[in-house]
């Protein structure tokens, strides 16, 4: 009788177990589909892939694109270029909020909001204003998509969940989240300058790896106000990658892979990367010394945008950066004047040395055979 009553209650008792775990599912189902129904992806894929492309985006249409026709008007002497590159420049807080909610997928309303979301958030977040726009906007653009076109009055509720949420947001943490990457960035850029070649291996391998990565090294570069030394070795490992894997696999894509390439992204070569990782020693191999060339011997800095750090040669970006940043010390007073050595080691760490050291260890590779002929084609 007593092992019989003690089977009932273990089968009472799972009963209710099955009971409450059918339940839980059923709800998480209900969850998973509300989600889907918004569109809502809770994932790395999105927020770190997606999301940080689209805010490097937004931050070269507004504040880099800005700088660049900023200069060119002063060098010009164009007061109108001056103007436009400045209008330009004061809305990278919104053109970076909006480009994230457009990567996010989110509806018109969720998506004008954001406009002034980013304004709070770029503003309180001061230096590490980009990293405080991501991670705001992230939250209040999937608050909206949340509430959007779930009552009659949505025009008045998606946008006030959104604007609301996301200036509260800003107000609350941003000034922290900037203080954190601000924290961060000094701590590499000082790192850089009491240890020049170890750091600028370190920063070059790491920020030219993560260009080639379907990450943004942009907006790492934005987030962590990468600029100085750091900067420059920055530039450096971006422009090993892509003027290197540009030249490497000349044979297999011609001109139109160099210039592709060259002067567009080295992440045309991550399929191939995935298939042979081997293709990526050469590239790598040429960073890890080009970086304390330039943090050593060429004292290369990016003083420009900090963005442009993380833009190597697409676009000639990290050049005109660098530039840029020669006419501000020399305007402020902290650089004499612009040098034939300062031309000679941008010219050489950014497309000369790339080419050539790439070229050489891709050979040997072929040679050893890590490296077969096919395996950079794009």
């Amino acid at each position: 009788m007593g092992k019989t009553n003690e089977n009932q209650v273990k089968e009472e008792n799972n009963t209710v177990v099955t009971k409450a775990e059918k339940k839980q599912e059923k709800k998480e189902g209900k969850v998973k589909a509300f989600l889907k129904k918004k569109n809502i992806e809770i994932s790395a894929k999105r927020y770190f892939i997606d999301a940080m492309g689209a805010m490097a985006n937004g931050l070269f249409a507004s504040l880099l694109i800005g700088t660049i026709i900023g200069t060119l008007g002063q060098q010009l002497g164009v007061e109108l270029l001056v103007e436009i590159g400045g209008f330009a420049k004061t809305v990278s807080g919104p053109a970076m909020a909006v480009a994230i909610a457009y990567a996010l997928q989110a509806p018109p309303l969720v998506l004008f909001s954001m406009l002034a979301v980013g304004t709070a958030a770029n503003s309180l977040g001061g230096a590490g204003g980009p990293l405080a726009v991501l991670v705001i906007a992230i939250i209040a653009t999937e608050l909206g998509k949340l509430v959007s076109k779930e009552t009659k009055v949505d025009i008045l509720v998606t946008p006030l969940v959104s604007i609301c949420s996301g200036v509260l947001l800003a107000m609350l943490i941003a000034p922290y989240i900037g203080t954190a990457a601000s924290y961060v960035g000094n701590l590499i850029m000082l790192a850089t300058e009491l240890r020049p070649f170890m750091m600028g291996m370190l920063v070059s391998v790491i920020v030219g790896i993560a260009l080639t990565l379907p990450i943004s090294s942009a907006a790492i570069c934005a987030a962590l106000n990468l600029t100085g030394l750091a900067g420059g070795a920055a530039v450096a490992g971006c422009c090993a990658q892509m003027v290197g894997f540009a030249v490497m696999s000349f044979k297999e894509n011609k001109v139109g892979g160099l210039v592709s390439q060259g002067i567009g992204t080295s992440m045309l070569q991550m399929g191939n990367i995935v298939k042979n990782p081997r293709v990526w020693i050469p590239p790598i191999l040429t960073s890890a010394i080009t970086g304390p060339l330039a943090t050593c011997l060429f004292k290369m800095e990016m003083n420009g945008e900090a963005i442009s750090s993380g833009m190597g040669t697409c676009g000639l970006v990290g050049q005109i950066g660098v530039y840029t940043g020669w006419v501000n010390d020399v305007a402020a007073g902290t650089k004499g004047a612009i040098t034939a050595m300062d031309w000679i080691g941008l010219i050489l760490i950014s497309f000369v040395l790339p080419a050539v050291l790439t070229w050489v260890f891709g050979l040997i590779c072929r040679k050893l055979a890590w490296i077969k002929d096919g395996d950079l084609k794009l």
